[in-house]
C-alpha cells in the first residue's frame, strides 16, 4: 500500500446538467485536493478522500457561476467544500465501483463511482505518478439543491440529474519509514 496526493494540476472535477430539457452546461472545479492510499496488487483494499473548493466552480459565465456559488446551490459561503470519501472499492473486470459517501452543502449521501485506472509511470522527476478516472450519475436535489424554475412548455429549467466526472492524476507520497522511493512534494 502506498499513498499518492492528487495533483492540483492535473485533476479535473467537471460536471454536466441539462439546460432547458434540452441542451448541457458543462462546468468544472479547480484546486481539488485529496489522498489515495493505493494498494496495486489489491485495488479493493485502496482508500480515497477528494476535496473539492465549491467556491472555484465555472461554467464560462460569470453570472452563473455566482448564482451556483449562492445559497440557491452550493452555498459556497457557508460550505467552502464539497468531498468524497470512499467506504469501499470493488473490482468489475478492469473497472472498480467505489462506494463512498458524497458530501455536499453538509449533506453526506452514498455515491457510487464507477471509475478506471489509467496507469502508473515513472515520470522524469524519478517520481511515480498515477491516473484514473471515474464517472457518476447524481440527483441535485438528494442534497437540498432544489433551486428551479417551471418551462412555460413543461419541464425544468436546469435538470436534477448532474452527471460527474473525474480525471484524477496523482503522485506518489515517500513515506521516510519505508524507505521505497525518495520524493519531495513540495518541490
Amino acid at each position: 500500500m502506498s499513498t499518492w496526493q492528487l495533483d492540483t494540476a492535473h485533476t479535473v472535477v467537471s460536471f454536466t446538467a441539462k439546460h432547458m430539457m434540452i441542451t448541457k452546461v458543462r462546468g468544472i472545479f479547480k484546486g481539488v485536493t485529496g489522498t489515495i492510499d493505493f494498494n496495486e496488487a489489491d485495488p479493493a483494499s485502496s482508500s480515497v478522500e477528494v476535496t473539492i473548493p465549491s467556491g472555484t466552480i465555472e461554467t464560462g459565465m460569470e453570472p452563473r457561476d455566482s448564482h451556483l456559488r449562492s445559497a440557491d446551490f452550493l452555498d459556497a459561503e457557508n460550505h467552502p467544500t464539497l468531498t468524497f470519501v470512499s467506504r469501499g472499492i470493488a473490482p468489475q473486470g478492469d473497472r472498480w465501483a467505489i462506494k463512498g459517501d458524497l458530501t455536499i452543502r453538509g449533506v453526506a449521501r452514498p455515491v457510487v463511482l464507477d471509475a478506471a485506472p489509467l496507469g502508473v509511470v515513472t515520470g522524469m522527476d524519478g517520481r511515480r505518478h498515477a491516473g484514473f478516472e471515474a464517472s457518476a450519475r447524481i440527483r441535485r436535489s438528494e442534497w437540498g439543491l432544489g433551486w428551479n424554475v417551471g418551462l412555460e412548455a413543461g419541464g425544468w429549467l436546469v435538470s436534477d440529474e448532474i452527471v460527474i466526472e473525474l480525471e484524477v492524476a496523482a503522485d506518489e507520497v515517500a513515506t521516510a519509514a519505508s524507505g521505497d522511493r525518495v520524493a519531495d512534494l513540495a518541490a
